[in-house]
């Protein structure tokens, strides 16, 4: 039973991956963008493909959180005690990530513009760092089940923390990137489609630096994990590998739609890699997975509601998102 509500958590996390990372990405090509008139059209470009579902990718943000608290609940204390300075860091940026982009749509004065814009931007950067450090120090084992709680700053300022937080926004902007050459291709721009096309390939290659530098960083900082990624979860990683680098040729020959699955499937075994080269710990070396489940009825009811909202609430932001790549929602700036 804790297996399968451990599977639930991770297919939230692979989800709050793929959509909402690719929101935090798309930030980041906002604040890189230049000056207002050079950037002007990737900005509408972004604005047009996040404005309609930005909100709704933080239901995978909510969904992971109250499933780690119900059905984990030794590990949800231990994670909150140690790590409390990067996730309030990250509930900020998220905070101001959203007031940014909402009210800078609201404001007319160019400073005042400007000045959301940089906000939002900003935010958009800080958050997938802060949540990629949470996940190093899980996996480098420094949140701790028992005795004290771990340093609230060397638990997430570390070499392996680093490299989760600089691997997730890089993963961020090439996810979005790539999704933005799409969009720019489906608003029929084909000088944008470039535009980001390009910065997915750069952002891609910075991505698979940082996923090889990360050998050697693991190796030396979290032996354990790296001894995991390099026998049972090799062959995700290799999968990963395989999958982002053919996401890479597509977009070199402008195979735009099929570039984009195969950059979904690279973040999400990237992911399951890690779930199973942690396997069966929560918190490695203090709490195993059938350790820190809750009583078998929190489960059972926490897999029920699971399946209920599986049947109404997938279908509805399916919806949603269909609506949106077919253009259904109405026009912003980002059909000018």
């Amino acid at each position: 039973m804790s297996l399968a509500v451990a599977v639930v958590l991770f297919v939230g996390v692979t989800a709050y991956a793929l959509f909402g990372g690719a929101d935090f990405g798309a930030g980041f090509w906002d604040l890189i963008a230049g000056d207002a008139q050079r950037g002007r059209r990737p900005r509408a470009i972004a604005s047009h493909a996040i404005g309609p579902v930005w909100e709704a990718n933080h239901v995978w943000l909510i969904f992971i959180l109250v499933v780690l608290w119900t059905a984990f609940p030794a590990a949800f204390a231990a994670i909150m005690q140690t790590l409390f300075v990067p996730l309030c860091l990250a509930a900020l940026g998220i905070v101001l990530r959203g007031a940014g982009f909402a009210f800078g749509k609201e404001v007319f004065r160019l400073s005042e513009r400007r000045a959301f814009g940089a906000t939002f931007a900003c935010a958009s950067v800080l958050v997938p760092y802060c949540l990629g450090a949470v996940v190093g120090a899980i996996a480098s084992g420094r949140v701790r089940a028992v005795g004290a709680p771990g340093d609230a700053w060397s638990s997430w300022l570390n070499a392996t923390s680093t490299l989760a937080g600089l691997l997730a926004v890089a993963v961020c902007a090439y996810l979005a990137a790539v999704y933005l050459a799409f969009d720019a291709h489906r608003l029929g721009q084909p000088d944008m489609v470039g535009y980001f096309r390009r910065r997915a390939l750069v952002s891609g290659a910075v991505a698979g630096a940082l996923s090889g530098a990360g050998i050697f960083v693991l190796a030396a900082d979290a032996p354990d994990m790296f001894e995991a990624l390099t026998t049972r979860a090799l062959v995700l990683v290799i999968v990963s590998g395989a999958t982002g680098v053919g996401a890479l040729l597509l977009l070199l020959r402008q195979q735009n739609f099929g570039a984009r699955g195969l950059a979904m499937c690279a973040v999400a075994t990237v992911i399951w890699g890690w779930g199973v080269a942690q396997w069966p710990w929560l918190l490695p070396g203090t709490l195993t997975v059938a350790e820190g489940a809750a009583p078998e009825g929190t489960l059972v009811a926490v897999l029920v509601v699971f399946a209920l909202a599986a049947a109404i609430i997938l279908p509805s932001l399916g919806f949603l998102y269909v609506l949106h790549q077919r253009s259904r929602l109405g026009t912003d700036e980002g059909d000018a």
